[in-house]
């Protein structure tokens, strides 16, 4: 199996909600946006791994930093290999090969993706050493920012280097934001079960969702925005669904239930034959 399907096979095993958009897209945009979500799915699958301790994932995150931030044409077969000894049989397929990934994306915005996820990974390490300890909604808007937020300016550089499609990058931050506080709406139990909340002091509920709504709103508006073509078939989805999961939260609901994505996919897709 060739990197491009065997990517696009551990994709759908690892997310429906990006797995959709992802394999919609045009030849070339999609191995850069498939490169990028798969770095940053194998760092994030630290992040959140469920047996390695915190001073453990901030030096496997350091690691991965450092050499991507050695990358020139490409990385040498063991480039990740001293980084990830003696934890071979601990961590996830997706994480140990990243060095894969990172070759996925055409060699003209490749660096932009190790740069990225180079970032996202120092700072994933910093909230590792400080146990994701949110206290204020200034901490929560580093933490979304850090792990969501310069995802969104990523996509935007990804639209403009593949059309030259040009995007609001505050508006971007909002359109990450608003799809990592969903997350942290739809996970806080099972967050809390691990000994974490992103919840800032005093807040509940109702507020991460006013916080998810207001960013949410920044995501409308930077679709709204983007003109018909790759960009925004690929971010309609995500945001759809994000909608979707805060109204389902509201109802009482834990999430979406696989044919209310499939429902809430199809509405989506009768709307914009409508629309054309």
């Amino acid at each position: 199996m060739d990197l491009r399907s065997d990517a696009l096979q551990i994709l759908k095993d690892t997310s429906r909600t990006f797995y959709i958009p992802i394999s919609i897209l045009p030849s070339g945009l999609q191995e850069a946006v498939a490169s990028a979500y798969l770095c940053m799915r194998a760092i994030d699958e630290i992040e959140d791994h469920p047996t390695l301790d915190n001073p453990t994932k901030a030096k496997l995150l350091r690691g991965i930093s450092l050499t991507l931030q050695a990358g020139v044409d490409g990385f040498p077969v063991d480039a990740f290999a001293a980084g990830f000894s003696g934890y071979e049989n601990t961590l996830e397929e997706v994480t140990m090969r990243i060095r894969e990934w990172s070759l996925l994306a055409p060699e003209t915005i490749a660096p932009r993706i190790w740069d990225a996820t180079a970032a996202m990974s120092d700072r994933m390490a910093y909230w590792a050493e400080n146990n994701w300890k949110i206290y204020t909604e200034s901490d929560l808007d580093r933490y979304t920012f850090g792990v969501a937020g310069a995802v969104g300016l990523l996509l935007s550089d990804l639209w403009t280097w593949y059309d030259g499609t040009q995007t609001n990058r505050t508006l971007a931050i909002g359109f990450g934001r608003g799809l990592q506080a969903v997350n942290i709406l739809r996970n806080h139990v099972e967050d809390l079960g691990r000994g974490v909340s992103f919840f800032p002091d005093g807040w509940d509920a109702n507020n991460m969702q006013e916080y998810a709504l207001r960013n949410l709103a920044l995501a409308d508006a930077y679709t709204q925005a983007l003109p018909d073509g790759p960009a925004l078939n690929f971010c309609q989805i995500p945001l759809t669904l994000a909608h979707g999961t805060i109204d389902a939260i509201a109802n009482g609901k834990e999430k979406l239930s696989r044919n209310d994505v499939m429902a809430l996919l199809e509405h989506l897709i009768t709307f914009n034959l409508k629309a054309g």
